[in-house]
């Protein structure tokens, strides 16, 4: 059985994931974008001086994978794409 933790990750990833990919679709869209996001976002993650709790620290983690499975997926299907 999972726990709140893994359900409140599983549904940021799968909420995130979502958002990029409709944001990707955008006129103009630069993948720099999101790379800069994700970069906050660790930064974000890594400031947890105050101890926002393990809910908070499980959506922020699959906020996390979404962006770093976008990314990578994006750039590897526009890499090949430019192949």
């Amino acid at each position: 059985m999972d726990t709140i933790e893994q359900e409140i990750f599983d549904q940021s990833y799968e909420d995130t994931l979502k958002r990029l990919e409709q944001l990707s679709r955008r006129p103009g869209f630069d993948i720099a974008e999101f790379e800069g996001e994700l970069v906050h976002l660790m930064r974000y993650e890594g400031q947890d001086w105050t101890g926002r709790g393990e809910v908070k620290n499980s959506e922020i983690s699959g906020q996390i994978l979404a962006y770093q499975a976008f990314i990578f997926r994006w750039k590897k299907k526009h890499r090949s794409a430019d192949d």
